[in-house]
């Protein structure tokens, strides 16, 4: 075999590898990556159903607070609903919850709120 059918060779297959190793690469980074552990997101329901059901209803469908269910959220973006639960709302009883939950847990219970998950 010449010098430049194997030089040719070795191309192919370093291609090849590299080729694989972008697909798997790809694949990793765009598979959701999720930081809490089923215990700390059974923590967070629990919050959601106790601490904020204690103002927007137990239900979740209303109370001192407004109702925070699928069909009340539609038209709130996650980002908005995760800024709410992190800061709270001002000149309203929301307090903000960043000293208790991270923003990823936020992100979480936003995600679940506007899915309707904590029934």
């Amino acid at each position: 075999m010449t010098l430049f059918r194997q030089l040719c060779k070795n191309v192919q297959i370093l291609s090849l590898v590299i080729f694989i190793l972008s697909v798997i690469t790809s694949a990793a980074l765009a598979a959701p990556q999720s930081d809490i552990s089923p215990v700390r997101k059974n923590e967070l329901t629990h919050i959601v159903k106790q601490d904020c059901g204690s103002c927007h209803g137990m239900t979740l469908k209303g109370g001192l607070g407004s109702p925070i269910l699928p069909a009340d959220l539609t038209g709130k973006s996650v980002n908005f609903l995760t800024f709410t639960i992190l800061e709270g709302r001002q000149n309203t009883a929301m307090p903000p919850w960043k000293a208790i939950v991270s923003k990823t847990e936020a992100k979480w219970i936003a995600q679940q709120l506007k899915k309707g998950a904590f029934k």
